[in-house]
């Protein structure tokens, strides 16, 4: 019987943002909760592969991304972690399979899951191996390379094969248990690319070619895994970069699949684009009410809170009623969502004349605006906390009591916008529209806004980034990217 220990934490952190994600932003799971996370666990027909494993949960835990996470909470929750580690190893363990984003920042920490494989390490000791699955905006430092004897990381962007890859993990980490004499290896290639995340999908050129290659080169026996980071752009850290890794037990082959998809990474790098149609503030509030189609989506790309923005700045919607107002448009608008606990508050029991609306936190891109307190629905998400629609006749804004992205068709319904209708508008704190946003618009825009996760990186104030980088730096000369070649055996 094979003991593997289960376990994590996930979250995206920019360092841009004015809001720390504390113990209320995350969800904590132990037990037979946790494995639920792991359908694999159950031992059913479909997984013969892992009889005679037993998994033991630990304790994981999962937030929206946000800010840094305050170091309270990340020592409360790593104290818990590795103590279960620790008794777990006394009982007798053989591997670990760790379950993390790759982006998080904590108060005091520049490498938050270097830091926390760096300490697994410690007390598993050499023979215990390490799997680790990812985020493929996560970001591979040496310090988490050297601590891990496997790492993967997701294969499409939008995400759609999480669990997937965190059965791959899982099933790298059985095979190299099932055959403790075959030596491993890991190769790892840093590409001096950071690009911002609506420019790295998979669904389109380059991004489906260059993770299409990896099918090609893992072949199951000589090389076994591949992957590709394109690491967290919104955080101010030597990390953040481009990575590839790959694994498997010959190591000519390893080395050899490592420095192609590094070469081909950094060889594509400047095809990368936006994945759909882009707009500064000004131009894409002229094209969402000058639009013919609905309903017409408006992406508020630097206030995303699925990057790690606060979604309180008000820049774009704020224009675009005032835009709404100048051309005495009778187009219905949505604005989903603004962050502002404040305003759910006053508004929870009572309508009020005006109210300032969003910009609570402090922000260099924004000010609270002054919209009307006439409430036209209050109720409770499971996510949103409470919430109030608020409306300037067909001018309607959802604010929020917790940090939300309305991502799907679920979200508007819970909302009281069931399928969108009647709606000829929509603005979504959100980046490229996720599957159930895309199948439902009819014409759509990625504001080029300003805020914490700015899709213009050069404009935020970065000065810790590993450099020479692109886009900070230009292509200019080739650089010779070097392969980090490590083995399983300690």
């Amino acid at each position: 019987m094979l003991r593997i220990a289960v376990g994590g934490i996930h979250i995206e952190s920019s360092t841009f943002t004015p809001y720390m994600s504390g113990e209320g932003d995350f969800t904590v799971t132990r037990g037979e909760a946790l494995l639920a996370r792991y359908p694999w666990v159950a031992g059913s027909e479909r997984f013969p592969r892992f009889e005679g494993v037993e998994w033991v949960p630990l304790v994981h835990a999962g937030a929206l991304p946000g800010g840094v996470v305050t170091r309270e909470f990340y020592e409360s929750w790593r104290e818990e972690f590795l103590a279960g580690l620790r008794r777990e190893v006394a009982a007798g363990l053989d591997g670990v399979l760790l379950d993390i984003h790759g982006a998080m920042s904590s108060e005091g920490l520049l490498d938050v899951e270097g830091d926390l494989a760096s300490q697994v390490r410690e007390i598993v000791g050499p023979r215990v191996r390490v799997s680790t699955s990812m985020d493929l905006h996560g970001n591979v430092s040496e310090a988490l390379f050297e601590a891990c004897d496997l790492l993967t990381c997701y294969r499409t962007a939008p995400h759609v094969d999480a669990v997937e890859t965190r059965f791959r993990a899982a099933e790298l980490l059985v095979r190299l248990l099932a055959e403790p004499g075959v030596e491993v290896f890991r190769a790892r290639v840093a590409v001096p690319v950071l690009l911002p995340g609506e420019k790295t999908s998979t669904v389109v050129e380059p991004g489906r070619s260059l993770y299409g290659l990896i099918a090609g080169l893992v072949d199951g026996r000589g090389v076994w895994d591949a992957a590709i980071w394109m690491g967290f752009p919104w955080a101010d850290q030597p990390r953040c970069h481009g990575v590839v890794v790959v694994s498997g037990p010959d190591r000519g082959a390893v080395e050899a699949a490592a420095a192609r998809l590094g070469d081909e990474f950094w060889a594509r790098a400047g095809e990368f684009e936006f994945v759909g149609p882009t707009a500064g503030v000004d131009e894409a509030c002229e094209l969402a009410l000058s639009a013919g189609v609905s309903p017409f989506f408006v992406s508020d790309t630097g206030d995303n809170p699925g990057a790690g923005g606060v979604g309180d700045e008000t820049v774009l919607w704020s224009r675009l009623w005032e835009r709404w107002r100048e051309l005495g448009s009778v187009k219905r608008v949505l604005v989903a969502s603004v962050y502002d606990p404040q305003v759910v508050d006053l508004l929870w029991e009572r309508d009020l004349p005006e109210v300032l609306v969003g910009a609570k936190l402090p922000s260099q891109f924004s000010v609270p605006v002054a919209f009307p307190g006439r409430v036209v629905r209050r109720f409770v998400d499971v996510r949103a906390g409470r919430c109030v629609v608020l409306a300037d006749g067909l001018f309607e804004v959802i604010v929020t009591e917790n940090r939300m992205q309305y991502a799907r068709e679920l979200d508007f319904a819970a909302a009281g916008f069931p399928g969108f209708a009647g709606l000829d508008v929509v603005v979504v704190k959100i980046g490229y529209l996720e599957p159930d946003l895309a199948a439902a618009s009819a014409g759509w825009v990625m504001a080029l806004s300003p805020g914490a996760v700015d899709q213009d990186l050069p404009r935020l104030p970065y000065s810790r980034l590993s450099r020479p980088l692109v886009p900070f730096d230009g292509f200019g000369s080739d650089p010779v990217l070097g392969v980090e070649v490590l083995s399983s055996v300690r």
